[in-house]
């Protein structure tokens, strides 16, 4: 198997290359257009492969492509390699509005090409040992309520920024039934001084589960934390490798065996491993799909009615 990589920033040198490169059977071919890192990086990993322009990979015969870059370039790449018929990978958000989410998902039914989203918290093994089922949309046991809170350090941002690349993750996270509009959703949204969106709080009922996503970007520490609840249980994750599990009045700690590395437990490892199985086959199940795109179509909603907020605040 021949997969190029597009784009190697802090993402992909940060959270892929240094395990993706030693997955046996697979060759990969790196592309930048930044020739010092792709010559450094060529040697560090022991590729012998290089492009400087993603448009040259058609002559590579790869059999798919990783999409890496910046967020703004997505759509573009992405739409040139399903025009093409080559599997398709792209770091979450596949773009950063709803109706590109849905032409590029037409495009790759009509040309038979599966076009996959890297949302790697779906994979996060502690998460899916102990919650059985609920990343699939299938609890094994009626879920009670599922929260997911992630914040950051002084980071306020654009509306359409803080919600496609960041709030996002949260967002897709507790959306494991496929929500795709804002009907009896209630949204929260605060300001910093300077009018940039500072947090947002979202929560709905569905399935009989209640579900809520939170993002604070002024909040004193950048951390993340998941709690979920079923009849006379519960749990809370303050991270990605511990947690506690709340049964009969006691409690009981939870970890990943020590020797897991730490992109294993952020559900990298899994994700990858979906992808390649995708790539094989040529085949995505429909569910990634309809969620995939049901999160970005929920983002884009979420996205309108904060700029309106947004609107109405300054007027």
């Amino acid at each position: 198997m021949k997969i190029a990589l597009i784009g190697l920033g802090d993402i992909a040198q940060k959270a892929y290359l240094p395990f993706i490169t030693q997955i046996e059977g697979v060759e990969w071919v790196f592309c930048t257009r930044q020739s010092d890192c792709l010559q450094r990086l060529a040697q560090q990993y022991h590729v012998r492969e290089t492009y400087t322009d993603y448009r040259q990979l058609i002559h590579a015969d790869v059999d798919a492509v990783m999409i890496h870059s910046a967020t703004s370039s997505h759509k573009e790449i992405a739409h040139f390699f399903l025009s093409h018929r080559i599997a398709t990978f792209v770091d979450k958000p596949l773009v950063n509005n709803g109706a590109d989410c849905e032409l590029l998902y037409e495009l790759a039914e009509r040309n038979g090409t599966p076009l996959y989203i890297g949302f790697n918290r779906r994979h996060i093994p502690l998460f899916n040992q102990h919650l059985i089922g609920v990343q699939s949309g299938m609890p094994q046991q009626p879920l009670l309520s599922l929260r997911w809170d992630k914040n950051r350090f002084n980071q306020p941002g654009d509306v359409r920024t803080f919600i496609f690349d960041d709030f996002i993750h949260p967002l897709d996270s507790v959306n494991i039934f496929a929500k795709s509009n804002i009907d009896e959703m209630q949204i929260i949204p605060q300001w910093d001084s300077n009018q940039q969106l500072a947090s947002i709080n979202i929560q709905w009922q569905q399935q009989g589960s209640l579900l809520n996503a939170s993002m604070n970007r002024v909040f004193g520490q950048t951390q993340e934390r998941v709690t979920a609840s079923f009849e006379n249980q519960s749990y809370e994750f303050q991270n990605f490798m511990q947690g506690i599990h709340w049964k009969n009045d006691s409690a009981h700690r939870l970890a990943t065996k020590d020797w897991m590395p730490m992109l294993a437990t952020k559900g990298f490892d899994n994700m990858i491993q979906e992808w390649l199985s995708i790539v094989k086959t040529g085949q995505i199940p429909k569910a990634i799909i309809e969620r995939n795109l049901a999160s970005h179509l929920l983002a884009e909603h979420i996205c309108q009615y904060v700029l309106t907020q947004q609107k109405r605040k300054i007027h």
